[in-house]
């Protein structure tokens, strides 16, 4: 055999090691998922128990594979596609480990309760922790077997977590307020509900870097999606949403609405923000639609007028919801305007270097 024939026999030797181990683990890290909500489901603190050891064999069998990563990095100095992968190995294991340490705090948590769950709550939990391990599972098989299609169509299943989450949070809002279970157990549930919702977000990083190994595709830079809500969406909130589109384009998507949107736009208002650089054409006063029915959810929604932020009814659990409540004068007179087009710049200037950091633009 020739020595490049022995270098590519080596070589694919310790892949196929690596790929083993990381098969292996992998499994693991879905039986703790699956063992810690039946657990849960069963209120069996032997099983929870057992949850809470095997966590000591999940991060043995990653650092082993890390150790055999950064060897084969060391002996074979890859390139590529050789190299992709074994920069996704590497961001796999700490998603497996999170995913890992996430099954021994759900044990840990299960291991306190002192109640049976209420039916109402155990039902949509075991929808949100099948739901989770389907996304983690869906995420896993998709980098094992290399499918970039299957990888990408575990993205679009974090909304339907999100659904399953605020249900979950009703129901033990509503445990709690009636005292019908104890205290300690509500908030040891709602910290579960929060952590299997957790599971989906790292599987969707396993997604990406099943994505970026097998394409070269690096992960897209971060767009934040704002939404600005006005009473009439006829002046501040227009105005933030005009200003982030000129000063921050490739930051951000950005729409503005109304609680009660104007049936039109005063000709002062478009003259002043044409004066401004705004572009204007496209802008109209837009009814608020139920922020929960978005095909993707808003980073932020921002309430620019007193009262809209108790309009906003059913926030997505990954949004945040900022009230800015300015204290602006009336009118379109070029001095008020001027006075709004300040104030709403400045907030906006803000909100984007918070998201984006100094360089944002």
């Amino acid at each position: 055999m020739s020595s490049s024939h022995h270098y590519e026999a080596r070589m694919e030797a310790d892949l196929n090691e690596i790929r083993r181990k990381l098969r292996k683990v992998s499994g693991l890290v879905e039986e703790q998922m699956r063992c810690a909500v039946e657990a849960l489901l069963t209120g069996d603190v032997d099983l929870a128990n057992n949850v809470i050891l095997g966590d000591k064999q999940v991060n043995r069998r990653i650092e082993d594979i890390d150790h055999l990563v950064h060897a084969f990095i060391v002996r074979h100095a890859p390139s590529a596609g050789h190299l992709r992968f074994a920069s996704a190995v590497l961001r796999l294991n700490v998603a497996l480990e999170r995913v890992g340490d996430y099954a021994s705090t759900i044990g840990r948590e299960v291991a306190q309760l002192k109640a049976p769950l209420p039916p109402s709550v155990a039902h949509d939990l075991e929808a949100l922790g099948h739901q989770a391990r389907q996304s983690l599972g869906q995420a896993l098989a998709a980098f094992h077997d290399e499918n970039v299609e299957e990888a990408k169509k575990v993205y679009g299943l974090e909304r339907q977590l999100d659904h399953t989450l605020r249900a979950v949070m009703a129901e033990l809002l509503d445990v709690g307020e009636g005292r019908q279970h104890p205290l300690r157990d509500v908030f040891g549930l709602l910290r579960i509900a929060v952590i299997i919702r957790r599971v989906a977000g790292q599987a969707s990083n396993v997604a990406e870097q099943t994505v970026f190994w097998l394409t070269g595709q690096p992960r897209e830079p971060r767009v934040f999606r704002i939404l600005f809500v006005g009473r009439r969406n006829d002046r501040a909130s227009l105005m933030a949403e005009a200003y982030a589109r000129k000063a921050y384009p490739e930051s951000g998507t950005y729409a503005s609405a109304g609680i009660e949107p104007a049936d039109g736009l005063e000709p002062a208002l478009l003259e002043f923000m044409d004066a401004k650089g705004l572009d204007v054409k496209d802008l109209r006063p837009t009814p608020v639609r139920a922020i929960d029915d978005q095909a993707r959810h808003y980073h932020v929604i921002v309430c620019l007028d007193p009262g809209v932020r108790e309009e906003i009814k059913e926030v997505p659990f990954r949004t945040v919801v900022l009230d800015w409540s300015l204290d602006l004068p009336d009118g379109f007179s070029p001095e008020a305007l001027e006075e709004v087009y300040r104030a709403v710049a400045v907030r906006v200037q803000e909100l984007m270097t918070t998201l984006a950091g100094p360089d944002a633009r």
